[in-house]
């Protein structure tokens, strides 16, 4: 079993990453982890509640979670789980103990990966990834064919034309 860190703004485009990882990993089952960074307040008040980081997973909307969601069950047989986890701290090392306890093997960016915050103290956690010594790997969501898919859009296809005539 492989875990697969993927850096997300939690846009549900970000999403379609999971296509191209099971294409790459097929002969793996993969725990999936999407993880935004935020770096520590300097505020003593906003430390002292750290632990009640909930507010945080309002950034998550309904519909990433449904989408989630219908990959798990898509993807079953090539997914063990696929998660949500944030880091706090600006620093490599504690990044590289985030990495280790989660037991992460890989981290998984899009070939067109874009930073985008969804706060003030979000961080583009390319910084950290490109210095914690853990394997990073780039895939062209754009371009992922499973003959599923392939199934789909022509099934698709032959029912707009048949509506057509």
């Amino acid at each position: 079993m492989k875990t697969i860190l993927i850096p997300t703004d939690f846009n549900l485009e970000s999403t379609k990453i999971i296509d191209a990882l099971v294409k790459d990993q097929s002969n793996e089952t993969l725990n999936i982890i999407f993880l935004h960074a935020f770096k520590l307040s300097d505020s003593i008040t906003d430390m002292l509640m750290l632990s009640r980081r909930s507010r945080d997973y309002e950034n998550v909307s309904d519909a990433f979670y449904q989408k989630l969601n219908e990959y798990k069950v898509q993807y079953s047989e090539n997914v063990n789980s696929i998660g949500i986890e944030y880091f706090y701290g600006s620093t490599v090392s504690a990044f590289k103990n985030f990495i280790e306890a989660f037991d992460v093997e890989c981290i998984a960016y899009p070939k067109n990966y874009n930073f985008n915050p969804i706060n003030k103290y979000s961080i583009d956690p390319k910084y950290l990834t490109e210095r914690a010594g853990c394997e990073v790997i780039q895939l062209d969501t754009n371009v992922v064919h499973t003959p599923e898919n392939l199934i789909e859009t022509r099934i698709h296809e032959i029912q707009l034309q048949n509506a057509n005539i």
